[in-house]
């Protein structure tokens, strides 16, 4: 294991251990709030400093604290043009007296007040009105830190002294690996996957296992070359996320400023403002990220109608998605004239939304993209309006890939998923069926897929090509013949004969077994003679 991933799973568990001591009774999807809103908080602190340094803003003294220079070059009149030159750089601006540094000050000389931490958040919002090109990016990404909170004390004195407590930890972290490399990405991926996993059910709703996610990143990536061009993702569904970051990891040169700009949007708030958080704490500029808060199958985004009703789609390299299952959704006769659903004759069953989270994604899926979604199995195969839009979806030509996939891998879920691949240029019409659904690590709570389960998937979506018992590349013909069932089954056989079976072995077995009996009951009598015992 290198020096930097040992640093990074040290700090981890030391982390993780304090956070659970400093959380005491409440809920473990509400307690991130704090502890990843706070690691962003320092984070932005921390970066705008930086750029305060490198690009010569303020004169630092020999001795002199980074804090303290800004401070007394950014005060009384001057304070305001400060602010304007930050935000127009960083997208937002921080006051000298609301720094990371600034806070952990008043900490540790006792000067803190109950009133400090709503100052502090209202002030930045304020601030992330100064660049109107980044208000979206940063207004109200601290708005779910709930300051009132009871179960951080019973008076405003005890929530200011949990809330100290929480920024004393979030300070000890080493931010930095002892090669000077950037960790805090890797520490608060890990944190969001230790909160989700602690969540159990409500930790699915913001976080997709990585190595799902990996998959999902490696398939819409296969076959890209690393170019100047920039590369666009979406994730209609995004959570916090992690899975857009993901195909960033497995994208040629994806780690070049600008080599790829993300897109997403997400129901929840809350994971909304996690989201935003995730990206920028792994590098991400606001410049690169476009995230919105909203419902992804109500109006359409990104761009939608115009004023005359005319719909100009955003279309991307790659889409990505983990939507929620079967969810429940609008489904009035309306969504028929809506262009991301009209083609399809029929609309997504108002309990299960499936198929409205495939169409969106595959309406804003560019001529060369590709696009891979995880979705539960009852879509290969349900009936009556799904398998009207299934067989549409196959009659177009835009169905390349189904990979099923093992159960219990995804946190409070423990139904067997499937991964469906999606292209609109495909040159041929056969649907290769893969399945992965056996092949796992087994674990106490969860099942996980290991680098090699995951490499066998990505070979063999590469290959196109039958394996036993794996997979099967299956032609137009054999989909029709199935009625445009895609149960995977049907395709690929699994099925393990049972070894023949010698009758003349298992007699003279029988037989052998009988003499041995025989010989022991009649040791058993001489036995019991001995004791003088009539049988």
């Amino acid at each position: 294991m290198s020096n930097k991933l040992q640093s990074i799973k040290s700090i981890n568990s030391r982390l993780w251990a304090m956070a659970n001591e400093l959380r005491g009774n409440m809920d473990a999807s509400e307690y991130k709030n704090y502890i990843l809103a706070f690691m962003f908080y320092r984070y932005l602190s921390e970066h705008q400093e930086q750029y305060l340094v490198d690009y010569n803003v303020i004169d630092v003294a020999n001795g002199q604290s980074i804090n303290d220079a800004y401070k007394e070059q950014a005060a009384g009149d001057d304070l305001a043009e400060y602010l304007e030159d930050i935000s127009s750089s960083l997208g937002y601006a921080i006051a000298p007296d609301d720094t990371w540094a600034s806070l952990i000050n008043k900490i540790n000389n006792s000067q803190v007040i109950p009133s400090d931490y709503q100052t502090i958040f209202d002030n930045f919002n304020k601030n992330a009105g100064l660049n109107k090109e980044a208000v979206q990016d940063f207004h109200g990404v601290f708005n779910d830190i709930n300051l009132g909170d009871s179960r951080l004390g019973s008076s405003t004195n005890e929530r200011a002294k949990s809330l100290n407590r929480i920024v004393k930890l979030i300070n000890g972290i080493a931010y930095k690996g002892e090669d000077g490399e950037d960790i805090l990405g890797a520490i608060y991926e890990y944190l969001i996957g230790q909160f989700a996993a602690s969540a159990g059910k409500k930790g699915g709703e913001f976080y997709t296992p990585h190595e799902v996610s990996k998959v999902l990143a490696k398939i819409v990536t296969d076959g890209v070359e690393e170019s100047d061009r920039t590369f666009s993702v979406y994730d209609p569904t995004c959570g916090s996320g992690s899975l857009l970051l993901t195909v960033q990891g497995e994208l040629p040169g994806g780690n070049k400023p600008g080599a790829i700009k993300f897109y997403g949007q997400e129901k929840n708030t809350t994971t909304y403002n996690l989201a935003r958080m995730n990206l920028m704490m792994h590098g991400v500029s606001f410049n690169n990220m476009t995230l919105n808060n909203a419902d992804t199958l109500e109006s359409d985004w990104p761009d939608g109608p115009d004023a005359k009703g005319i719909d100009h789609p955003r279309s991307f390299d790659a889409v990505v998605a983990n939507p929620p299952y079967s969810a429940h959704w609008d489904n009035s006769e309306t969504k028929l004239k809506d262009p991301r659903f009209s083609e399809y004759g029929k609309l997504a069953p108002k309990t299960k939304a499936d198929y409205a989270f495939v169409l969106h994604s595959l309406y804003h899926l560019n001529d060369t993209g590709k696009m891979a979604i995880v979705l539960p199995h009852g879509v290969l195969f349900r009936g009556a309006a799904e398998g009207r839009i299934r067989r549409t979806i196959i009659e177009k030509n835009y169905l390349d890939t189904v990979i099923g996939l093992p159960a219990n891998l995804f946190y409070g879920v423990s139904i067997p998923t499937t991964i469906l691949v999606f292209k609109k240029n495909r040159k041929t019409k056969d649907i290769l069926f893969i399945d992965a659904s056996k092949e796992f690590e087994k674990g106490k709570n969860q099942n996980k897929l290991t680098g090699e389960h995951i490499n066998k998937i990505i070979e063999t979506y590469q290959n196109r090509a039958d394996v036993d018992k794996y997979a099967h590349v299956a032609s137009p013909d054999e989909i029709k013949e199935n009625d445009f069932n895609l149960n995977i089954p049907r395709y690929v056989d699994t099925f393990e004969e049972e070894p023949p079976i010698d009758l003349d072995e298992v007699i003279k077995q029988l037989d052998q077994d009988k003499k041995e009996i025989a010989e022991l009951e009649a040791t058993i009598k001489e036995q019991l003679k001995i004791l003088g015992v009539n049988v």
